[in-house]
């Protein structure tokens, strides 16, 4: 099934419209953490159809995710085009839920915090069913359904803190969307299309097919240290041709397109952030020609910072590394 979220409720994509529902759910995400998959969309009224070629407002079709969990460094290409070995285990991180954008939506620049924001086409899978200790036969069938994804990441936040949590959760800076496709409609897991456009140029193109971890193994791996759940959103990571790799990033004006087989393209524009007020004391502003306040000591290693082997270079995502399941 194929399902987007309007203004006017949820609907299915069907025969070149929008079919939207008579159904007491928000949005998709809410379905499926409280049915486990799309099915129950099956059989809601039809109260109006609207043409895709009109272009119908979509709305962030999970709504807001409970837990929102990514990978750094999980594409061979991208190994290989920054020189780095593929890990051995997982590179883990977590976003905060409110950084969650809609398709078409403006993502605000902080520029008072960051001079390096960057884009990330990637595929976002969501659970239907809880999983946990699970092995990597089992979890592809935990998935409800796939998405589009674009983490977007300020690079030099991410090199001041190490922490990607703050790089990637400012407002809008996790776009999802336009669509949701359900697992069922996926024919191999290995060979899903990912690719990202600036301004209408082709950055980024790659398959699953070249993932480090496959998304089975992948959640798998999750799950053998933290409980995953119904509606729980995982980012499977990005192939190469971020800005990051080109050198060039993202400034207001810019469009970003992410394209996954088989569900809607996701569009952001950048904009310029209203201005905000005072940082607190101590806070590290971007070098963008600011002064910038000394920045704080590093947080003391808790149990989900402790690195693993060398030292990552720097604007790596390096945060939490994870053993192998029993197979």
């Amino acid at each position: 099934m194929h399902v987007v979220m309007t203004p006017d409720g949820i609907g299915r994509i069907e025969d070149g419209a929008v079919a939207v529902l008579d159904l007491p759910y928000p949005d998709a995400g809410t379905v499926i953490e409280r049915t486990g998959s799309l099915d129950a969309l099956r059989a809601g009224r039809v109260v109006r159809r609207i043409p895709l070629e009109e272009g119908p407002e979509l709305l962030a079709p999970l709504g807001r995710p409970r837990g929102l969990w990514g990978v750094g460094l999980n594409y061979r290409c991208k190994a290989a085009l920054t020189g780095r070995p593929a890990p051995d285990e997982p590179i883990l991180y977590l976003a905060s839920p409110s950084s969650v954008s809609a398709p078409g939506a403006e993502v605000p620049l902080p520029r008072d915090r960051t001079a390096e924001p960057d884009y990330e086409a990637e595929i976002a899978v969501v659970l239907g069913r809880p999983l946990y200790r699970a092995s990597a036969a089992d979890a592809w069938a935990a998935v409800a359904a796939v998405t589009a994804a674009n983490d977007f990441t300020a690079r030099d936040v991410m090199r001041r803190t190490s922490a990607p949590t703050l790089a990637k959760s400012f407002p809008g800076f996790t776009a999802l969307g336009a669509s949701v496709l359900s697992r069922d409609e996926i024919a191999d897991p290995d060979a899903i299309g990912v690719r990202a456009f600036v301004n209408g140029e082709l950055r980024q193109e790659g398959s699953s097919a070249d993932m480090i971890f496959p998304i089975p193994e992948l959640l798998a791996r999750i799950s053998w240290y933290a409980a995953l759940h119904p509606g729980d959103v995982v980012l499977t990571g990005t192939p190469a041709g971020t800005g990051q790799d080109r050198g060039v990033h993202l400034t207001a004006g810019d469009t970003v397109r992410v394209e996954i087989d088989g569900v809607l393209a996701l569009t952001n524009r950048m904009a310029a952030a209203p201005s905000e007020s005072a940082a607190p004391a101590g806070a590290a502003t971007a070098p963008s020609g600011l002064a910038a306040p000394s920045e704080p000591a590093a947080p003391a290693a808790s149990a989900l910072s402790v690195p693993s082997g060398p030292a990552s270079p720097s604007g790596s995502a390096d945060t939490l590394t994870i053993g192998s399941p029993p197979r």
